[in-house]
Protein backbone atom coordinates (compact mmCIF):
# COMPACT_ATOMS: atom_id res chain seq x y z
CA UNK A 1 0.00 0.00 0.00
CA UNK A 2 2.81 2.40 0.87
CA UNK A 3 4.59 1.65 -2.42
CA UNK A 4 1.43 2.44 -4.38
CA UNK A 5 0.88 5.67 -2.45
CA UNK A 6 4.51 6.69 -2.87
CA UNK A 7 4.37 5.90 -6.59
CA UNK A 8 1.20 7.97 -7.07
CA UNK A 9 2.71 10.82 -5.09
CA UNK A 10 5.84 10.74 -7.25
CA UNK A 11 3.78 10.73 -10.46
CA UNK A 12 1.71 13.65 -9.16
CA UNK A 13 4.82 15.62 -8.27
CA UNK A 14 6.12 15.12 -11.79
CA UNK A 15 2.85 15.86 -13.63
CA UNK A 16 1.65 18.94 -11.70
CA UNK A 17 4.51 21.23 -12.79
CA UNK A 18 4.06 20.12 -16.40
CA UNK A 19 0.37 21.07 -16.26
CA UNK A 20 1.33 24.44 -14.81
CA UNK A 21 3.68 25.07 -17.72
CA UNK A 22 0.80 24.50 -20.14
CA UNK A 23 -0.92 27.70 -18.98
CA UNK A 24 -0.83 30.61 -21.41
CA UNK A 25 1.66 33.33 -20.66
CA UNK A 26 0.71 36.94 -21.21
CA UNK A 27 3.69 38.99 -22.23
CA UNK A 28 1.93 42.34 -22.61
CA UNK A 29 1.24 44.13 -19.33
CA UNK A 30 -2.05 46.00 -19.07
CA UNK A 31 -2.06 49.55 -20.36
CA UNK A 32 -1.76 51.80 -17.34
CA UNK A 33 -1.49 55.52 -17.74
CA UNK A 34 -0.24 57.92 -15.09
CA UNK A 35 -3.66 58.91 -13.66
CA UNK A 36 -4.66 55.26 -13.28
CA UNK A 37 -1.39 54.41 -11.56
CA UNK A 38 -1.71 57.39 -9.21
CA UNK A 39 -5.31 56.37 -8.47
CA UNK A 40 -4.20 52.83 -7.63
CA UNK A 41 -1.47 54.09 -5.30
CA UNK A 42 -3.89 56.48 -3.61
CA UNK A 43 -6.46 53.70 -3.16
CA UNK A 44 -3.86 51.64 -1.29
CA UNK A 45 -2.71 54.60 0.80
CA UNK A 46 -6.30 55.58 1.62
CA UNK A 47 -7.12 52.04 2.74
CA UNK A 48 -4.04 51.91 4.95
CA UNK A 49 -4.83 55.32 6.47
CA UNK A 50 -8.42 54.33 7.24
CA UNK A 51 -7.20 51.08 8.81
CA UNK A 52 -4.73 52.96 11.02
CA UNK A 53 -7.39 55.49 12.01
CA UNK A 54 -9.83 52.70 12.88
CA UNK A 55 -7.13 51.08 15.02
CA UNK A 56 -6.56 54.32 16.93
CA UNK A 57 -10.31 54.82 17.38
CA UNK A 58 -10.48 51.35 18.92
CA UNK A 59 -7.47 52.11 21.15
CA UNK A 60 -9.05 55.41 22.22
CA UNK A 61 -12.30 53.64 23.01
CA UNK A 62 -10.43 51.05 25.05
CA UNK A 63 -8.62 53.77 27.00
CA UNK A 64 -11.92 55.55 27.58
CA UNK A 65 -13.64 52.39 28.85
CA UNK A 66 -10.74 51.46 31.14
CA UNK A 67 -10.16 55.02 32.45
CA UNK A 68 -12.23 54.40 35.55
CA UNK A 69 -13.00 58.08 36.07
CA UNK A 70 -9.35 59.20 35.97
CA UNK A 71 -9.29 62.59 34.25
CA UNK A 72 -5.81 62.11 32.76
CA UNK A 73 -6.75 58.77 31.17
CA UNK A 74 -10.01 60.21 29.86
CA UNK A 75 -8.03 63.10 28.34
CA UNK A 76 -5.64 60.65 26.70
CA UNK A 77 -8.56 58.65 25.31
CA UNK A 78 -10.24 61.81 24.04
CA UNK A 79 -6.99 62.85 22.32
CA UNK A 80 -6.74 59.45 20.62
CA UNK A 81 -10.30 59.74 19.35
CA UNK A 82 -10.02 63.37 18.25
CA UNK A 83 -6.74 62.86 16.40
CA UNK A 84 -7.99 59.68 14.75
CA UNK A 85 -11.12 61.46 13.53
CA UNK A 86 -9.00 64.39 12.31
CA UNK A 87 -6.88 61.86 10.42
CA UNK A 88 -9.99 60.37 8.80
CA UNK A 89 -11.19 63.85 7.83
CA UNK A 90 -7.80 64.74 6.33
CA UNK A 91 -7.74 61.45 4.41
CA UNK A 92 -11.19 62.11 2.95
CA UNK A 93 -10.29 65.71 2.10
CA UNK A 94 -7.11 64.56 0.38
CA UNK A 95 -9.06 61.98 -1.58
CA UNK A 96 -11.59 64.61 -2.63
CA UNK A 97 -8.84 67.05 -3.59
CA UNK A 98 -7.15 64.44 -5.76
CA UNK A 99 -10.48 63.61 -7.44
CA UNK A 100 -11.13 67.31 -8.04
CA UNK A 101 -7.68 67.89 -9.54
CA UNK A 102 -8.07 64.77 -11.67
CA UNK A 103 -11.40 65.97 -13.10
CA UNK A 104 -9.98 69.44 -13.75
CA UNK A 105 -6.94 68.04 -15.56
CA UNK A 106 -8.86 65.50 -17.64
CA UNK A 107 -11.58 67.86 -18.89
Amino acid sequence: MNKIFLGLLLVELIIVPVVGLAQPVTTNPPDLDVPTTVDNILDWAFGILIFIAAFFIIVGGYYYVTAGGDAAKIGTARNFLVYALIGVAVAFLARGLVAFVNTVLTT
